[in-house]
């Protein structure tokens, strides 16, 4: 069962994944996506609470198994 909706956000967060070369198919840290983080502030300006937007997204590509986890 899917925990979370597919949005706009999650759209746009997995395009500026693919853009930024950390590849869906390969493993890639919290870290490396969260370098990401001005790409969606200047899109997402009136957010103020990008870092939790970033784990949000990563959970729902998770429950929509585009990724998997591998740690904590």
């Amino acid at each position: 069962m899917v925990g979370m909706d597919w949005t706009d956000w999650t759209d746009t967060f997995l395009l500026a994944l693919e853009l930024s070369r950390v590849e869906v198919a390969t493993e890639f840290s919290l870290e490396q996506v969260q370098k990401l983080e001005p790409i969606w502030r200047k899109i997402y300006s009136k957010n103020f609470n990008i870092r939790s937007k970033i784990r949000q997204q990563l959970q729902i590509l998770r429950d929509h198994e585009r990724i998997l986890f591998l740690d904590n």
